[in-house]
């Protein structure tokens, strides 16, 4: 590539200005929206071939898209003599009349503007670095470099028990090894607002955190900082008696979101009216349609979730118009899901005031998933608490290395009669990619509801799995991870759609 723009270049800008690229690195490189998201994947083939082949060029002069291996944006040059065309993989212009990509630095700056200004909207996405000064002598004086194989440990890491903290132990490693919760720290991506207060700010003991798991170093850490952070911010949760993995997670995410809440923004697109890191992870949309059995009318409403706790022991009653025998216990994560989302009668004793009877009626009540979020944590309720009755269910629950969820969203649900025969659908011609989980980490709790101790399964690579044991890190087969109790179950999105 040229270290400099040439004359074809220079002209072009002169007649032209830098609008055409502008456009082109929007709408087809970048993409900063859903419908250029479509058009480009509708839109970009070679117009004389068409075919969506590799390294396809968009000529600047006219609506063209041509092929350059099989240089039919040459042809294209050449004949139109439009010798100017832009990459639209990477955003590099060619120049035809050079024989050569040309660098441009006001048009690299106009990429820049345009990249960096998705990453406020995207999960995942970052622009590119630039190292500032103090970053470069760093760099030249710290010449060691530690190479990334798909054989890599950088990552893996045990942790200390500081006294019954086994629980939160289990729920680092599995934030830790988030792959999008590792992007966002290792890019160093968060702004503290504390100013002079960062040693009380969670989100950056977190930084530090991610830091000192990816630095190469093997000896376990000793994450007091953390621990003392948590006892601070979260006072049920202080002193060293055992605690739920479940209570911590979900306190150790709300300390993050509320940390985090007001740096990045609000979105209309996410069911918590938050753009924060947390936020745009876990947080998924949980549909409650409630059906008037007298008119078929329906109330529906929309709350955030940041988990699902699935039930495993037996209903306490069975009511016979619901359709499906509850009095079995679940046999699988699938059929826990089913239960989950599957149609409940209310009975007589809790009716509701139906907004278009305007009278108290019967009603059917039922959960779907309206958002999905990138991660899925389920909660096995194993642990039972009844008056004066605490007990542990130990039930096999069987899970999958794969999840698909298409079954559960409220789209799939069966629409006739009003809803009152609410179904879940689960025929093959409704199952979407989009909707597909891969298991990355699971909890589990071994002993019994007195006294126990919590061990992590966390995935490495794609098949390379890990059981990480306070600071005991060995490695783990993918069966003993499948075949494991299960208490926290962690997916992650296979495919994900930027809004």
């Amino acid at each position: 590539m040229s270290g400099f723009g040439c004359q074809h270049l220079s002209a072009f800008k002169a007649d032209n200005g830098t609008k055409p690229y502008r456009i082109i690195h929007s709408n087809f490189i970048v993409c900063n929206s859903e419908e250029a998201r479509r058009r480009k994947a509708k839109s970009c083939i070679c117009h004389t071939c068409r075919v969506s082949g590799p390294r396809l060029h968009s000529c600047m002069s006219c609506v063209y898209f041509g092929c350059f291996g099989a240089r039919h944006i040459h042809d294209h040059a050449r004949t139109k003599r439009h010798y100017l065309s832009v990459d639209l993989t990477y955003g590099a212009v060619y120049c035809l009349a050079c024989g050569d990509y040309v660098y441009d630095s006001e048009l690299e700056d106009i990429a820049r503007e345009v990249t960096n200004g998705m990453t406020h909207t995207r999960v995942g996405v970052h622009g590119s670095w630039s190292p500032t000064y103090t970053e470069v002598q760093l760099l030249q004086q710290n010449p060691k470099r530690r190479k990334i194989s798909e054989h890599s440990t950088i990552g893996l890491r045990g942790l200390i028990n500081l006294g019954n903290t086994c629980f939160m132990n289990c729920i680092v490693q599995a934030l830790t090894h988030t792959p999008l919760l590792r992007d966002y720290f290792l890019a160093d991506k968060h702004n503290c607002k504390m100013l002079n207060e960062s040693q009380i700010c969670l989100v950056c003991e977190m930084c530090r955190l991610f830091q000192e798991f990816y630095c190469g170093v093997r000896t376990p850490h000793i994450p007091y900082r953390l621990l003392h952070l948590v006892w601070t911010h979260a006072r049920h949760l202080a002193g060293y008696e055992q605690q739920d993995a479940h209570e911590f997670l979900i306190a150790a995410l709300d300390l993050l979101h509320r940390h985090c809440k007001g740096t990045n923004g609000m979105s209309s697109s996410n069911p918590h009216h938050c753009n924060c890191i947390i936020d745009q992870i876990f947080t998924g949309g949980l549909q409650s349609d409630v059906t008037c059995q007298q008119c078929n009318n329906v109330s529906t409403t929309i709350d955030p979730f940041w988990d699902i706790s699935l039930d495993l022991g037996r209903p306490p009653d069975s009511d016979p118009r619901n359709h499906v025998d509850e009095s079995e216990e679940p046999t699988s994560l699938m059929e826990c899901l089913r239960r989950f989302t599957r149609p409940e009668h209310l009975g007589s004793s809790a009716k509701i005031k139906c907004s278009k009877c305007h009278s108290y009626q019967e009603s059917t009540k039922q959960l779907t998933m309206k958002k999905l979020p990138v991660v899925a944590c389920f909660h096995l309720k194993r642990f039972e608490h009844s008056t004066g009755y605490h007990k542990k269910i130990s039930t096999f629950i069987p899970f999958p290395e794969e999840l698909d969820m298409t079954p559960f969203m409220s789209s799939s649900r069966n629409n006739n009669n009003g809803y009152r025969t609410q179904v879940i659908q689960e025929s093959s011609s409704s199952l979407s990619c989009s909707n597909k989980y891969s298991l990355f980490a699971v909890v589990n709790h071994l002993g019994t509801i007195e006294s126990g101790h919590y061990t992590c399964f966390i995935r490495q690579h794609k098949d390379q799995w890990f059981k990480c044991d306070d600071h005991l890190i060995t490695r783990a087969m993918q069966h003993e991870v499948i075949m494991s109790e299960g208490y926290l179950l962690f997916y992650h999105k296979q495919i994900l759609e930027y809004q």
